[in-house]
């Protein structure tokens, strides 16, 4: 039997951005704790903070206040630790368009240390897993979306770490690409991952998180397991969302 422990904790995690009377707060007092074999959702509406969290969770950005672990290593006194041990899957990340598929991720896996072999032989496992065998020889400004989508995947998770961190991974992706992924993340938390996952598709909300947390104008409105969001909202996630965030105002 799997024993979860702790992977991420959060305390009082603040952004401010500018100063001043231009000062704008992005995201105060997140607070949250996610666990290994777990996906965690992160929701809210455009514009609540949920990419903020993740950059500040990333080491993309330094938070102004608070503190956090990521596998162990503090945010701010191990940053290079803590992204060693994470993917991260932004909605801006791009690909080297003269270079192919498999081009690019063994690029990566240099920049991450791996040895060739192990790179060889996780480019071929991811490769399975996604279903990139067609393309991975061909070059990425020739891809679709959904090709360089699982190439973006692949990419963050080449170094398998123990964290993954997803910022909405299947949008604008048509549905058999978007299952593909959603199925890729499902297999990541049966291997023991903690997986943080921001997505705005409530239906993805439904058959992947295990617990979620709702952000609304930088403030977590909601923290705990979808059994419970369901006993408080209703069975319907979108409509049990749209109250909590009515009832917040």
């Amino acid at each position: 039997m799997c024993i979860s422990v702790a992977v991420i904790k959060a305390h009082g995690l603040r952004k401010v951005f500018g100063s001043g009377r231009k000062a704008t707060t992005a995201v105060d007092d997140l607070t949250l704790t996610c666990t290994s074999g777990e996906v965690f959702g992160l929701l809210g509406p455009n514009g609540a903070g949920k990419t903020t969290s993740l950059r500040m969770l990333s080491t993309v950005l330094s938070p102004t206040a608070g503190e956090a672990q990521v596998a162990g290593y503090d945010l701010k006194k191990n940053s290079e630790g803590v992204r060693q041990s994470i993917g991260f899957l932004s909605g801006n990340t791009g690909l080297y368009p003269r270079l192919t598929a498999r081009e690019v991720l063994r690029y990566f896996g240099e920049l991450f240390g791996m040895e060739r072999h192990a790179i060889v032989e996780r480019i071929e496992e991811l490769s399975a897993l996604l279903g990139m065998g067609d393309f991975l020889d061909r070059r990425c400004d020739k891809l679709s979306t959904g090709m360089q989508q699982k190439v973006n995947v692949a990419r963050a998770v080449l170094h398998d770490p123990p964290v993954l961190i997803m910022d909405e991974p299947t949008a604008g992706l048509d549905v058999l690409a978007s299952r593909t992924i959603v199925d890729f993340i499902r297999d990541c938390r049966s291997r023991g991952k903690c997986v943080i996952f921001s997505t705005h598709i409530m239906g993805e909300v439904g058959r992947l998180c295990d617990r979620l947390a709702i952000l609304h104008e930088g403030k977590v409105r909601y923290e705990g397991d979808l059994d419970g969001f369901r006993k408080g909202y209703g069975d319907d996630i979108e409509e049990g969302f749209i109250a909590l965030l009515e009832g917040s105002k």
